[in-house]
């Protein structure tokens, strides 16, 4: 049987929710392995819609869940979402959740510095969702990070907090901002660790535990592979990486724990926030693809900018994933479109280039090369074979197939989990 990791291969919203609860219902462990309370997504499961941001998907199943050592975990959030999804009938407890000892902590001073720096006047807007995601790894990257194990020893942490305020605060003077008192911090911090305590673990002993014992481990990724660190639309980008390589570090196990990389690829292009979008339409097939595909992001709020697919970036995260197959969402959305597009190069002024430029400026430089190809007028909604689709249909995804260079191993017509075509089961790999 196959460990699985599950990675977005656009500007995440590919739809991840959905496939990752269809395939947690297969695996016995679920982990979170990056990112923060910053990438959310929505499981509907029997009608009902359980909204999350941080928790992995495995809990609205009772399966084992992590929290691994790459996520940076915000505690009164997570108290929050634990208390809000108990609310919906989802039993939550450290037998099924557990959270890595040496994760790293968002509080209140991420939050305000996050916001600040989003908020100037001054300066390069990235569009972050204002939730100290970045300064929490900052912090991290700095050595000075307070960490969920250091709550177990209340009597260490004077020491900790006064290295990571003589940072803080001296950001904070050169702001205008009033400094943050030492016991303020260790108030905050005590406040949650009763919350938090039950559920930390050696994470990465427990799972090298089940993958001995021959259990099936999914590792669910949050945003998508173009929004990494150093392989995404820099400084467009969040603040950790997002490639499936990022699995096994985040995790605490080896690569060779790895066994199958499934690429969520939307069949359009979404992004939310700032940075370059060379697909982008802003016109009315933008406004079409937002409306039916209601492209509003779970998190934020925000409208989605949308676009026809890239298959050039899709390819570039392809290789900087070492993606198996890919599962193509939201093909539906695209119904009765006459004429559908598709991104297969750019140019750069004027010379052709089948990949995104790592620069800056010439990312934003690039224009769209395009190819069209015919839409269709029969509805691929609820579709569960490939005799359900449209020879059009079929042909949009066999064409994006070889533009991407990786086959399609399922694919979803609708938010529901049953309207799903497999064609390869990942952990039978």
């Amino acid at each position: 049987m196959a460990n699985v990791v599950v990675v977005g291969s656009q500007w995440g919203d590919e739809g991840k929710g959905k496939i990752v609860d269809w395939l947690s219902e297969r695996a016995d462990v679920v982990v979170r392995y990056q990112g923060g309370h910053n990438a959310g997504h929505t499981l509907v499961i029997d009608g009902v819609s359980y909204k999350l941001s941080l928790l992995p998907s495995g809990v609205v199943r009772g399966k084992l869940s992590v929290i691994g050592n790459g996520v940076v975990v915000d505690p009164h959030h997570f108290v929050s979402e634990v208390a809000r999804l108990r609310e919906q009938g989802v039993t939550i407890s450290p037998q099924c959740l557990r959270i890595a000892d040496n994760a790293t902590l968002i509080l209140s001073l991420h939050r305000d510095l996050d916001a600040i720096r989003e908020g100037s006047n001054s300066g390069l807007k990235i569009g972050t969702t204002r939730r100290g995601i970045g300064p929490a790894y900052e912090d991290k990257v700095g050595r000075r990070a307070i960490r969920v194990v250091d709550l177990a020893n209340p009597a260490g942490l004077d020491e900790k907090i006064e290295r990571l305020l003589g940072h803080h605060n001296a950001l904070r003077r050169g702001m205008g901002l009033e400094e943050i008192s030492a016991g303020t911090l260790r108030q905050e911090l005590m406040a949650v660790a009763g919350d938090i305590l039950p559920y930390m673990d050696r994470t990465w002993a427990l799972l090298e535990e089940k993958r001995r014992s021959g259990a099936r481990i999914l590792f669910e990724g949050a945003q998508g592979a173009l929004l990494d660190i150093d392989h995404g639309t820099y400084p467009f980008v969040t603040s950790s990486n997002t490639v499936a390589g990022q699995a096994a570090a985040g995790a605490g196990l080896g690569p060779g724990t790895i066994d199958y990389v499934l690429g969520i690829t939307k069949a359009y292009t979404t992004r939310v926030g700032e940075g370059p979008f060379p697909a982008e339409q802003d016109n009315e097939v933008g406004q079409f693809l937002g409306e039916r595909g209601r492209e509003i992001g779970v998190v934020t709020g925000r409208n989605r900018r949308c676009g026809w697919f890239d298959a050039v970036l899709v390819r570039q995260s392809v290789v900087t994933s070492g993606m198996n197959g890919i599962a193509l969402t939201k093909l539906d959305v695209l119904d009765g479109m006459e004429k559908i597009k598709v991104c297969t190069g750019y140019d750069l002024q004027g010379t052709r280039i089948d990949y995104l430029p790592a620069a800056m400026e010439a990312q934003s430089e690039v224009k769209p090369i395009y190819e069209t190809l015919e839409g269709w007028q029969h509805t691929t909604a609820g579709a569960r074979s490939w005799a359900d689709l449209p020879a059009e249909a079929v042909k949009y995804v066999r064409r994006i197939e070889e533009l991407i260079g990786c086959p399609a191993a399922m694919l979803s017509t609708s938010p529901e989990r049953l309207d799903t075509i497999l064609v390869h089961d990942p952990f039978q790999d």
